[in-house]
């Protein structure tokens, strides 16, 4: 089979043939069909991640889709994460726990780019956030796979407004492509890291006080966000990409009774994360939720991860397979 082959950490794949999985008991082949290239498996082969250097060589892939047994599923690995080989080849050995059937019609192309990053996405928002109709988020990062699907997930779960920051122009072009209301720039201009000033461009796009903020940011933009919330306002945290600390005061947080939330995905159950894969894809089918994508062939893989990796991609890059 052909696969993408990570030989050596913080080096791009490439694409070689390489012997089929065999499966055991409590495993599936599945014939791969859509692989996205996620910041995750980025992280991960980079070997400087939290869970440490990857065994090599291995094929990358956090998650993909394909058919097993003839049946259309979403699937996760633990590839860079654990000993063992992920989807980002024509054939993926599979826990059975770890496939989900998906529902008719849901395009694998479009499950691939949504992937956890939508499950992110709405369960913190609902199940963290405990996002009520008739509220109004905040979505930061707005530009991201994570923030385009909020966007997207806020407004499908009753939000009455949604507002959005993003720091580049293509970012800001995709979270209003995303249905946002209004979009803050969060870009390098002069003033963006200035809590008070990047706050008050907040509360400018906002209608009334923030009801719940999405952060996949931290840094000042989160500091500035957390100024927009109403009294028992919530900020559910899930990333650092803008910074590892926040400069976010104690009397923002006391007088109005904050609330303060970090997230992830490896706190979900099985069953959880089985859901929402379902939840996302029934929605996509139904065209109601979509990112920002370009699809390669598994040939160019190793183009498309530098791409990826640099962040000249215009959106999450998935290797079509079948």
């Amino acid at each position: 089979m052909r696969a993408a082959w990570i030989e050596t950490c913080g080096r791009p794949p490439v694409v070689a043939d390489r012997p089929a999985p065999v499966p055991g008991p409590g495993t599936e082949v599945v014939r791969v069909s859509a692989a996205p290239i996620t910041p995750l498996d980025l992280l991960c082969a980079g070997g400087t991640s939290y869970f440490g250097m990857p065994a090599v060589p291995y094929v990358p892939g956090v998650q993909g889709v394909g058919t097993a047994g003839g049946t259309p599923v979403w699937f996760a690995t633990t590839a860079g994460m654990a000993p063992g080989d992920g989807s980002m080849a024509e054939l993926a050995l599979v826990r059975d726990e770890d496939l989900v059937k998906l529902p008719a019609g849901a395009s694998p192309i479009a499950v691939a780019a949504l992937g956890l990053s939508a499950v992110a996405a709405y369960l913190a928002l609902t199940w963290r956030g405990e996002l009520v109709a008739g509220e109004q988020v905040l979505v930061l990062g707005g530009g991201g796979v994570v923030g385009q699907a909020a966007i997207q997930l806020a407004r499908l779960n009753g939000a009455r407004r949604v507002v959005a920051g993003a720091r580049s122009p293509g970012g800001r072009e995709r979270a209003t492509r995303a249905g946002a209301d209004a979009v803050v720039s969060l870009g390098t201009d002069r003033g963006t890291e200035d809590v008070a000033e990047l706050a008050a461009r907040f509360s400018a796009a906002c209608d009334g006080p923030v009801d719940l903020v999405l952060d996949p940011l931290f840094g000042v933009p989160a500091a500035a966000a957390a100024r927009t919330l109403g009294k028992g306002g919530r900020l559910v945290n899930l990333g650092g990409s803008a910074s590892e600390t926040c400069p976010l005061d104690s009397a923002t947080l006391r007088s109005r009774s904050l609330r303060v939330l970090g997230y992830t995905n490896n706190e979900l159950t099985l069953e959880q994360r089985a859901a929402a894969i379902t939840m996302i894809a029934e929605q996509a089918a139904l065209g109601r939720l979509t990112v920002a994508h370009e699809v390669v062939p598994l040939e160019a893989a190793g183009e498309a991860w530098q791409r990826q990796a640099a962040g000249t991609a215009g959106g999450r890059i998935v290797l079509s397979i079948a």
